[in-house]
């Protein structure tokens, strides 16, 4: 079956005054500012970004600043120049994606343009998350039968490493099992009760809020 990807765009726009007071938010001390956002918002960026530069801050947005669950690079390529980062966007799972893709952490602070909301993603949702990710890369080392996640989907299948993966795996003893999917059902997941551990290969952010261990954090 053939896809048709198409952006789609937020049918509102953010204006100066609207944001004003919400931005002010941002502490004085923070001078540069990385901006992100999905796909949806990437319109509103260089008005953020104007309104911040009104406020005395640089903002800094790599390409179109648009990021991903599985690619953060327009976050990463700027860790270097920004204090912080300002994601505009709704829920936590993409400034999560940040926050783990990072060589050290900085604060991240988030704006919803559908609610007005202004929040920091908190230290304790960071820790959490790398707790998760931790826990899964332990419970993968003890295990002796592993399950190995493949999506068929444009951009995420990884069947070729899955399957380098899968040889490395029984050398070192495990029993390994490749599940290949369009859509990964975690609930299908519970129907193999012998698995000990999964490996995700599809989307890197699938990992953020499930305890399956990233492929590329599997060490040769």
């Amino acid at each position: 079956m053939k896809f048709l990807f198409l952006p789609s765009k937020a049918l509102f726009t953010l204006s100066l005054e609207s944001i004003r007071s919400k931005l002010k938010g941002l502490p004085n001390s923070i001078k540069t500012i990385g901006l992100v956002s999905t796909i949806q918002h990437t319109q509103a960026l260089p008005t953020i970004r104007k309104q911040l530069e009104l406020q005395g801050k640089k903002a800094i947005i790599n390409g179109n600043g648009q990021i991903l669950g599985c690619n953060t690079i327009n976050a990463t390529a700027i860790q270097d120049k920004v204090q912080a980062y300002l994601y505009i966007g709704s829920g936590k799972f993409h400034p999560l994606a940040i926050a783990l893709s990072l060589r050290q952490q900085k604060p991240i602070f988030l704006y919803n343009p559908l609610t007005s909301e202004f929040s920091r993603l908190s230290e304790k949702e960071i820790q959490a998350a790398l707790a998760r990710k931790k826990a899964a890369k332990i419970k993968f080392l003890g295990a002796k039968t592993v399950g190995i996640l493949v999506s068929t989907k444009p951009g995420q299948n990884r069947l070729k490493q899955a399957e380098a993966l899968k040889t490395r795996l029984k050398k070192q003893g495990k029993k390994c099992y490749i599940f290949i999917a369009n859509d990964i059902d975690l609930n299908q997941l519970e129907n193999f009760p012998q698995i000990e551990a999964w490996v995700n290969t599809s989307c890197p952010g699938l990992s953020l809020e499930h305890p399956f261990i990233w492929i590329e954090e599997i060490k040769p």
